[in-house]
């Protein structure tokens, strides 16, 4: 079937409410402040018939570097009608020629996989709520001062620069920091998101850092739902399930085209800021 009958136009905020009742739909948390995080950062589409707003994709650019693909929902009235491939031809006029990543769904990956998209890992989402535990020792609230910092740090553990992330990530939450010799060697941040708060990104130099960093959000947040988006191959996933933060879903990351990025020294992600950010 043809989806001439169906417009797509720039995703303006005027599209806001409609796109989180059609997140709703599609069962994610998002909140209006979620979406507005995303719009903020971010270029789009909506799909529109009849006056109703019956898809979204964005397009999230981190300087040339890269740029994730996110938020791209059809309404369950118009699916099968080749919408999806739509809004992603869309999003690739606007990533240019960007190197793209996305988390993708099970249903949504053989649309991606058509699309030259190939699996770089899998995204373990976890979320629960957490008693009281000991605070780290070793961890510290961020200042102001520490923000360039952690961009630099944020820059070399994901390969591209999102310092319009981290600004962003600075003003509606907080960062908590590990400090060496007087330098940010790891830092994680904490921002209202969906039904409870997000910890991520979170970036270390190894596990047992990322651990420290994670920690010392669980225990400013006793008895909230926290949530923390992570990836097989930090392996930080069964010691999250161990503090009460149990695996619920993910999704599968993937890149396009598909680059084996070696591990910095100093600096790895060890979880998300989300599913849709990187």
């Amino acid at each position: 079937m043809q989806t001439n009958q169906i417009e797509l136009t720039v995703f303006g905020p005027e599209y806001l409410e409609a796109a989180v009742r059609l997140s709703r739909q599609a069962g994610w948390p998002h909140r209006l402040e979620d979406w507005q995080m995303a719009l903020a950062l971010s270029a789009g589409v909506v799909a529109i018939e009849d006056a109703r707003v019956v898809g979204t994709v964005l397009v999230t650019p981190y300087e040339a570097d890269c740029a994730t693909i996110n938020m791209v929902i059809v309404d369950e009235t118009v699916r099968g009608r080749g919408l999806g491939r739509k809004l992603m031809d869309a999003a690739f006029q606007i990533a240019g020629d960007r190197p793209l990543r996305l988390a993708a769904t099970t249903e949504g990956r053989p649309l991606y996989e058509k699309l030259g998209f190939g699996e770089s890992d899998a995204v373990l989402q976890h979320q629960g709520v957490v008693g009281e535990i000991a605070a780290p020792a070793e961890t510290e609230a961020a200042s102001t001062d520490d923000v360039e910092a952690i961009a630099k740090l944020d820059r070399l553990a994901f390969g591209a620069d999102r310092g319009g992330l981290i600004d962003y990530l600075a003003k509606v939450g907080e960062f908590a920091v590990l400090r060496r010799d007087c330098r940010v060697t790891g830092f994680a941040a904490l921002r209202a998101f969906g039904r409870g708060e997000v910890i991520g990104p979170v970036v270390a130099a190894n596990l047992d850092d990322a651990k420290a960093l994670v920690a010392h959000f669980i225990a400013a947040r006793p008895g909230r739902l926290l949530r923390v988006d992570t990836t097989a191959g930090t392996d930080l996933s069964p010691w999250l399930a161990a503090q009460g933060l149990a695996h619920v879903g993910g999704g599968i990351a993937m890149m396009k085209p598909l680059i084996r990025r070696s591990v910095h020294s100093i600096a790895h992600t060890f979880a998300l800021a989300n599913q849709a950010l990187g």
